[in-house]
């Protein structure tokens, strides 16, 4: 059973709730329902409608009871107009289904049909969305010359303020941060059909996945020009138009090239087919991957690097809350050097550096005497240019496994700008058994004779 207590705090009341066991509290209406898969999606999509889309509570239902002839479904989430005190089927704006991942979008029963007949019964209904977590379709309602019913496939579905222009090519301004664990879903479903639908194995895709990624933070950092990283609905529904988006990425791909020339060789290209960049476009443009906080982009990426690079030597990703607790007890400084022996994903390194950076950053918010939201491109510019030093001058990292390494400079990068020095070591090996190779970089970025490279001591 589940008990409410209020504790009182000075003039502060506050309500204790305990959930029973199995069940969850809803983001929207607060009741208990049970913990499905199925409800892990909605409850996602839900905290995204308020958060990221800034919809409020008031105007979103759950479990909406629909009259569709002589049935009554009820739908998933539906999305009434701003300042509604009607909420009947009439003024339902927007549906939204949320299925469990093994349902399949092209399913008879639950799949993207159901969505359009709920939509057909809605005569003010314009927006629909279907997602299993793994798929997103979203469809716009329109009326053809004969009064007939017709679907137009979407990017996304509009925000609050219903701007149709954002969803096709968004602004720097309408970018928007992820929460929870949808930047997770979008790069779930951005890797799942490349996997399905280019003919590679999981390994390519994750890389090929990472070209495209690495494109649209190069676009947003690309200040202040206006941003190339986007494709319109009618660009992705056909042929010629996903031609005009892979010109326009693979343009951004070249100076992502020229850029992070330690992690993409010259003659790297995007392989994926025309159709399949315009899909992952599509899932990406509209959020900002500099923005989102830290622990949600580690999140996402460190579970798709564990999904497709964790081999079979019985390695192990350390869980966030620990490596933040280890990070905090170690508290690096700017001028002190970082090293993991075994940096896997690059977790530990990133939430370090980033450590290291937000103390930069209050030392020159200080110096310039405004916050960094006030910065001038030029002084942001000098900012980046400082991390980019600290990372290649103080941060270390090791591992056996190629992959990984080469993850941990691409989660380097997607997360504070600095790939650092990454290097594929045993690192149980002894230093004077390292490759000559390894052994001179080193020597080069420490400042230390080759023969120096011995032992911890003599390193340090």
């Amino acid at each position: 059973m589940s008990e409410a207590v209020n504790v009182l705090d000075l003039n502060k009341t506050t309500s204790i709730i305990t959930i029973p066991e199995g069940k969850i509290c809803d983001y929207i209406d607060g009741k208990f329902r049970k913990d499905t898969p199925e409800e892990y999606v909605r409850q996602n999509i839900e905290k995204r409608l308020v958060s990221e889309l800034k919809y409020s509570k008031e105007r979103i239902k759950v479990e909406y009871t629909l009259k569709l002839g002589s049935k009554k479904p009820r739908a998933d989430i539906v999305i009434f107009p701003d300042g509604c005190e009607n909420f009947s089927q009439e003024n339902v704006n927007l549906i939204i289904e949320c299925k469990k991942e093994t349902v399949e979008p092209t399913n008879k029963k639950d799949g993207v049909e159901q969505l359009k007949s709920y939509i057909s019964v809605c005569p003010n209904c314009k927006w629909g969305m279907w997602t299993n977590g793994k798929y997103k379709e979203v469809i716009r309602k329109t009326i053809n010359e004969q009064g007939q019913i017709e679907f137009i496939d979407y990017n996304d579905i509009p925000s609050a303020d219903g701007s149709v222009e954002d969803i096709d090519k968004p602004k720097r301004s309408s970018l928007r941060n992820a929460v929870e664990d949808n930047l997770l879903f979008v790069f779930k479903t951005c890797h799942n059909h490349i996997y399905a639908n280019d003919g590679m194995q999981k390994q390519p895709a994750f890389f090929e996945l990472l070209k495209v990624i690495f494109c649209k933070i190069e676009d947003e950092r690309n200040i202040p020009d206006p941003l190339e990283f986007y494709v319109t609905s009618s660009e992705r529904s056909n042929p010629d138009g996903q031609l005009t988006v892979k010109k326009r990425i693979s343009k951004i791909f070249e100076r992502v090239k020229r850029r992070h020339n330690k992690i993409f060789e010259i003659n790297d290209e995007i392989k994926l087919s025309p159709r399949s960049l315009a899909y992952i476009v599509s899932g990406l443009q509209s959020y900002s991957l500099l923005n989102t906080h830290i622990d949600i982009k580690g999140k996402a990426y460190e579970e798709l690097v564990g999904a497709n690079l964790r081999g079979d030597r019985g390695e192990f990703f350390t869980p966030r809350n620990i490596m933040h607790m280890t990070v905090e007890m170690l508290a690096p400084m700017s001028c002190e050097k970082v090293l993991d022996p075994a940096c896997g994903t690059g977790g530990f390194l990133v939430i370090a550096m980033n450590k290291v950076i937000k103390e930069l950053e209050e030392q020159m918010e200080s110096i310039f005497g405004k916050p960094r939201i006030e910065w001038s491109h030029d002084k942001d510019r000098i900012f980046q240019d400082k991390i980019s030093e600290i990372a290649s001058s103080n941060f270390f990292g090791f591992d056996i496994n190629p992959d990984l390494a080469k993850a941990t400079k691409m989660n380097m990068v997607m997360n504070n700008d600095g790939s650092g020095n990454i290097f594929r070591i045993n690192s149980l090996l002894p230093p004077h058994e390292w490759s000559s190779d390894i052994k001179e970089k080193l020597s080069e970025i420490l400042g230390i004779s080759r023969s120096a490279i011995r032992n911890s001591k003599s390193i340090s």
